[in-house]
């Protein structure tokens, strides 16, 4: 696997209490996390680790603790029992825009030497400074669409409960790359919020070229958060407070993103 882009656009669209959606484009780096090396000489624009028009820093991702991204995740794959033999790690996020990143996803995939995929791990922002991981394995006769489930115990957005289910739909990345996450709560599906992209080379000539087609793509996502709440505050969506009401989301212990 050499190092790649992957553009295309993220869809959200809420059906109750009253039914909201938003599109926008975006583009994401795929990278093996034990070849970190490739990412960086793949592009004069592209840099690891330091600061360049484009960049990838590990310390913008992953649990909490010492070593290198790949190292703390397959920590976190041991405490969370994930039926992976550790040897492939792939990632697949949002690069830092002129210094500046905010990843509400980041997805991890884990291979076994035998190049099946073990396991996926979601990696959560909210924009209160928090992060969280959850980390499923990978039925051992799925193929295609990879579907799994997971109880809600972080705190996204106001204007969504905390007694939710999520339901993943994800094809891996190939050709293209596609998730969907379905928001049940005890009525049925909420919120459906989907990604469908397709994969670039990538250099220099397709770095430039979406630097101008998404001119500050991190930083207008953050800002597309908060106008949408607001058109969602306007239409009298029920709010819900963050438990505990502190900053980090609903588990203290899980990490900030600085």
């Amino acid at each position: 696997m050499t190092p790649a882009l992957y553009v295309g656009e993220v869809l959200h669209r809420r059906l109750r209490p009253t039914p909201h959606s938003l599109k926008y484009g975006v583009y994401m780096l795929h990278a093996d996390l034990d070849r970190l090396d490739e990412l960086r000489r793949a592009s004069r624009l592209l840099s690891v680790n330091r600061w360049n028009l484009l960049s990838f820093h590990e310390a913008d991702h992953g649990p909490a603790g010492e070593g290198r991204l790949a190292t703390r995740i397959r920590r976190l794959a041991d405490e969370r029992r994930l039926a992976w033999d550790g040897t492939e790690l792939t990632l697949i996020a949002m690069p830092r825009l002129l210094g500046f990143v905010f990843n509400p996803l980041t997805l991890y995939f884990c291979r076994n030497a035998d190049g099946r995929l073990a396991a996926v791990i979601y990696e959560v922002r909210n924009t209160f400074g928090g992060m969280h991981h959850y980390a499923e394995t990978v039925a051992p006769d799925a193929a295609g669409t990879i579907h799994q489930a997971a109880e809600k115990q972080f705190y996204v957005s106001p204007f969504l409960p905390m007694e939710m289910r999520y339901r993943f739909h994800v094809k891996p990345p190939g050709e293209r790359f596609t998730i969907a996450i379905e928001d049940h709560d005890r009525d049925g599906l909420m919120l459906t919020a989907s990604m469908s992209l397709t994969r670039q080379a990538l250099g220099d000539r397709a770095l430039a070229g979406l630097f101008l087609r998404f001119p500050l793509m991190t930083l207008k996502v953050v800002a597309g958060i908060h106008w949408e709440a607001l058109k969602l505050w306007r239409k009298r969506i029920p709010f819900h407070s963050r438990p505990g009401g502190g900053p980090k989301g609903f588990n203290p212990t899980e990490r900030s993103s600085g």
